[in-house]
């Protein structure tokens, strides 16, 4: 039986999921990596699955996957996700198709089998990762699609971990700021940046370091986790 923990990430081919597989690595992980364009890994402790996440068949794939190859899962990050900035009358059926396909169906589709994985082995530990914008509106940044799929995903973050808690599996949730990944072209930095009552952009590593902290902390379940320059206390 293997013993190295595993560790499944969704979006995982740029940005925060591209350096929450390092992170995972680091911590002596096996990983599975997913993402629509993800390429094979030379490293034989990560295995890509490409594909896109909203499509149902993707999750299941993924999972029996990383059980066919490792034989377990240990943690699932939620990392994949859409973010459209419109005003709530210009948003499009086809919008709302790709953004709850994304930010839902995928997180249903895979953590589902997570969890079946995780009940039938050492239990286990997801993290979802949803948005700041959620607490803290702005309406410099409307954003209703965010705010309708990522807040289904903060509520179910606690659904879930009371649901859960007595089985050994935990569920959390980080909440981001404004990240500073390709997104983000360089010239909207500094506006981006003012956003923030600290007065920067989040990096990458903040995120990833909040992920790190709570993969290590047996007894959080059920927390959101605002990484966020403070922006969900105020402004």
């Amino acid at each position: 039986m293997n013993t190295q923990k595993v560790a499944v990430i969704t979006g995982a081919s740029q940005g925060i999921g591209e350096a929450l597989v390092v992170a995972y690595r680091k911590l002596g992980y096996a990983v599975v990596a997913n993402s629509r364009t993800i390429t094979s890994s030379e490293d034989a402790g990560i295995l890509t699955v490409a594909g896109d996440i909203a499509d149902p068949v993707v999750g299941a794939r993924v999972i029996e996957q990383a059980l066919a190859a490792f034989g377990r899962v240990d943690t699932l990050v939620n990392n994949a996700g859409v973010f459209l900035a419109k005003p709530f009358t210009g948003y499009t059926g086809a919008d709302y198709d790709l953004v709850t396909g994304v930010n839902l169906r995928g997180f249903f589709e895979i953590s589902k089998r997570a969890i079946t994985a995780m009940l039938d082995g050492d239990g286990g530990h997801i993290v979802n990762i949803t948005t700041s914008l959620v607490d803290h509106a702005n309406s410099a940044v409307p954003s209703a699609l965010a705010s309708l799929t990522k807040g289904g995903l903060n509520a179910v973050t606690k659904s879930l971990a009371i649901e859960y808690a007595g089985r050994g599996i935990r569920v959390n949730a980080v909440a981001p700021g404004i990240i500073r990944t390709p997104m983000h072209p360089a010239e909207t930095h500094g506006a981006l940046a003012e956003m923030h009552p600290l007065g920067r952009m989040g990096e990458t590593g903040d995120i990833v370091e909040a992920i790190v902290y709570l993969e290590s902390a047996p007894f959080v379940t059920g927390e959101i986790l605002h990484v966020d320059g403070g922006q969900s206390a105020g402004h």
